[in-house]
């Protein structure tokens, strides 16, 4: 009922544990807090947060327009509702190297288990899209340096993700990879790899976990867990799946409505009402009600 029991704090000292089993830790995108609920449900190891999804869900494209309240306000909402470790997209944190600062320890007051930051020059953009900056390694590591120094929690995962790969190439994307990790980095995000050749590539640069970033629609393709896992990838996201499926879905529900003037031929498609409430826990709620507010009638003065 109501929000997570697990204190962040937690959650952080559990996603570190279960990196450094070596496993595959699979966390798809929740693109609002109930969605987090249902990914806990199904039994997978973590939730992201998709800056790309914050800035959908506002209307916006991925290019920089969402602040660090946005994005943290989300965060808190997000990870507040799952027992799991949440990852969060902090873009290129929201400005310079203070900037940077800020935005981890607001983040971690958000409550997430790590966050990643990327080397794009800001304003940025989505990283499966042509036509990308980087900024000069000085730069990249400044904002590691600074994201290192600002965690409060020795537990909150530092996250280095790069661009380089589709601007400069493979081995400049390693090369990278390992300055950010001389950096302070505990984890590497390389972004827009090619094939599995270039997670191995990475993977077997650095000594942190690695992550990978499977979208639809992008320039990677979409290999299996099964796949990554023998590549040696620790973390494996779906970002935007949810919010593509569950997109896709309104806009079929709202051709019938055009089409039919009823959703009737929808809802055998739909969540029942039984089911949102059981994700909701309206259960436990009337039993807290009953509980809180249940008493005997006076029969004497």
């Amino acid at each position: 009922m109501l929000y997570s029991s697990v204190p962040a704090h937690e959650k952080r000292a559990a996603f570190r544990a279960r990196l450094a089993s070596g496993e595959l830790l699979r966390f798809p995108g929740a693109f609002n807090p109930l969605s987090a609920r249902l990914i806990q449900e199904k039994g997978f190891e973590g939730v992201y947060i998709s800056g790309a999804v914050i800035a959908a869900d506002l209307g916006l494209p991925d290019i920089g327009l969402t602040t660090l309240t946005e994005v943290a306000g989300r965060g808190r909402q997000i990870s507040r509702m799952t027992d799991l470790p949440t990852l969060i997209d902090a873009d290129t944190g929201f400005g310079e190297p203070m900037n940077v600062a800020r935005t981890v320890q607001e983040l971690e007051d958000a409550g997430v288990a790590g966050l990643h930051i990327e080397d794009q020059v800001n304003p940025k953009r989505c990283g499966h899209l042509d036509g990308k900056a980087v900024v000069g390694l000085d730069t990249a590591t400044k904002r590691i340096r600074a994201a290192v120094d600002a965690r409060r929690d020795p537990n909150l995962l530092i996250m280095a993700r790069t661009d380089v790969r589709a601007v400069e190439g493979l081995a400049a994307a390693v090369d990278r990879a390992k300055a950010l990790v001389d950096a302070g980095a505990d984890a590497i995000f390389p972004e827009a790899m090619a094939d599995l050749a270039e997670f191995e590539a990475v993977r077997t640069a650095v000594d942190v976990p690695v992550l990978a970033n499977m979208t639809e629609f992008g320039k990677s393709e979409l290999f299996t867990a099964e796949q990554l896992a023998s590549a040696g990838i620790n973390i494996v996201i779906h970002p935007v799946s949810l919010l593509r499926i569950a997109m896709g879905a309104a806009e079929r529900g709202l051709d019938t409505l055009v089409g039919d003037g009823s959703l009737k031929a929808e809802v055998p498609g739909m969540q029942t009402r039984a089911r949102l409430y059981e994700l909701l826990d309206y259960a436990g709620y009337t039993a807290f009600d009953t509980n809180v507010f249940d008493f005997e009638v006076p029969t004497g003065r």
